[in-house]
């Protein structure tokens, strides 16, 4: 059967403000920000409608991660372009967690907020919530999230959302059906259709994240108050600008070195930064950074690996907020650690900080799992900040959300496939016409997953560029034919 392609139509015009999401999203927050505020216990009731919201979206994180990793291994013609691009990413991710980690250690050192605390460890008692994540940190081992990647079935790290070891046979599902060729191209046909499906449903999902944000922040608001944040009001401003500065200096030089602007770039994602700060985790936001990264530029075999793994290895929030954190533990409870000491309290962070991802309360068990392998810090003396974790939730993700596109951007332009000058274009807010190997989306998901400024056009017919067979190509072939 003969595909059809659509003829090029002039491009829609600009959608409303007030009926793009991150409008309707931002508006749910405040609500929920005044709800929380005023009446506590109502907002607090309203707890069941974000964790609903997020639960749904978690429920499609394991798909879209692993229907998008296979799709993208085993469309490229060449696998060692593949495992190339990997371990560039993964060697970025560890120089980016290291350039975090001694950001937040040297600003702790400077503006030192725990001198004077004076806190007697022996007094320190752990409260009944915070005792069963201590206790998860203690058992944690340095080397578990090597041997942890490899799951005990095939069905166990979708139903525990367990990104790592999904990432994990995903590659595996990858290659494989790449090595196959044209006997695994109806097999892709089938899960490039599927991730149309899923994309499908997500968009549906969507559609409810202004509910999601104003459950979830009305929740944090009437459950923790004003008066935890206060107390360590200090350490939380810290935290926060160290970010911001990581953000704007550290992330902005990358975004430099490429030419692009580093502001434009988180224009692009306020949809997905502001459901972030909504939810208070970055999983939701994780589909819509796929798709925008692919719209911008990037090719689809790039996001699909890049983007996925750095929600497991590339935690630039995560990273700050353990180094001031422990930092921070050590002077409130007059321990001190010499030059040397924080050297090997940073290198034992660059695991344990990929030890707990996408585990529930993930950062404050690897801040556990970082004081019991030293030894030196004592471990219950995390019950000083368990208070106002809530409060760094939001920016820990933030902050590696943003880290995750940039690192994305970059690895693109180093595999030199990234369109530096479309990329510019799209977060100009220009309207431009959807890539040939962008999936086709329909009305009503232009509202998700690009950039909501505009309208796309449909994309329009394009030959080949190259003589190169995919099996991408040899399954399009296939379907054709049947």
């Amino acid at each position: 059967m003969d595909r059809i392609t659509p003829a090029a139509t002039p491009a829609k015009t600009r959608k409303p403000w007030y009926r793009q999401l991150y409008f309707w999203v931002l508006t749910a927050i405040v609500v929920g920000i005044l709800l929380g505020w005023l009446a506590p216990n109502a907002g607090q009731a309203m707890k069941p409608i974000g964790t609903t919201f997020v639960n749904a979206m978690k429920m499609l994180i394991g798909p879209i991660v692993f229907l998008t990793i296979v799709g993208g291994i085993a469309s490229v013609a060449d696998l060692k372009k593949v495992g190339l691009t990997g371990l560039k990413a993964l060697g970025y991710f560890q120089v980016g967690t290291i350039v975090a980690l001694g950001l937040g250690l040297v600003a702790i050192n400077i503006f030192r907020l725990g001198d004077g605390v004076n806190a007697d460890s022996g007094a320190i008692k752990a409260s009944a919530s915070a005792g069963q994540l201590i206790a998860s940190g203690e058992h944690q081992q340095w080397w578990q999230f090597i041997t942890d990647i490899i799951p005990t079935s095939v069905a166990g790290p979708f139903v525990e959302g367990n990104i790592l070891q999904i990432i994990f046979m995903a590659v595996l599902f990858g290659v494989a059906l790449n090595a196959l060729g044209a006997i695994g191209a109806p097999i892709l046909d089938a899960i490039e259709r599927l991730t149309k499906i899923v994309f499908k449903v997500l968009n549906f999902v969507m559609k409810t994240a202004p509910l999601g944000a104003f459950g979830a922040m009305a929740y944090a608001v009437g459950a923790y108050g004003v008066s935890t944040l206060t107390s360590l009001g200090w350490l939380v401003l810290l935290f926060y600008g160290t970010s911001i500065f990581f953000i704007v200096v550290v992330l902005g030089s990358v975004m430099g070195f490429l030419k692009l602007n580093i502001f434009k770039m988180l224009r692009y994602f306020r949809e997905e930064l502001l459901l972030i700060v909504g939810t208070s985790t970055a999983e939701p936001a994780l589909p819509g950074l796929m798709r925008k990264l692919e719209h911008a530029g990037v090719k689809k075999e790039t996001v699909g690996l890049v983007v996925p793994t750095g929600y497991s290895f590339n935690l630039d929030g995560a990273a700050i907020y353990l180094s001031l954190a422990a930092l921070y533990i050590a002077q409130a409870t007059n321990t001190h650690l010499s030059v040397g000491q924080q050297v090997g309290l940073l290198a034992i962070m660059l695991l344990t900080s990929k030890g707990a991802a996408g585990v529930a309360g993930g950062g404050f068990i690897a801040l556990t799992a970082t004081l019991s392998t030293m030894g030196t810090i004592p471990v219950v003396g995390i019950m000083l900040i368990f208070g106002i974790d809530k409060f760094m939730s939001e920016c820990r993700a933030l902050v590696n959300f943003c880290g995750n596109a940039v690192a994305t951007l970059f690895i693109a332009w180093w595999d030199h496939s990234l369109d530096v000058n479309r990329v510019r274009r799209v977060f100009n807010g220009e309207i431009v016409e959807p890539r040939r190997d962008e999936d086709p989306v329909d009305d009503d998901q232009r509202d998700y997953g690009r950039s909501d400024s505009v309208d796309i056009a449909p994309r329009r017919a394009a030959a080949p560029t190259d003589d190169d067979t995919s099996p991408s190509d040899r399954a399009h072939a296939y379907s054709e034919t049947v």
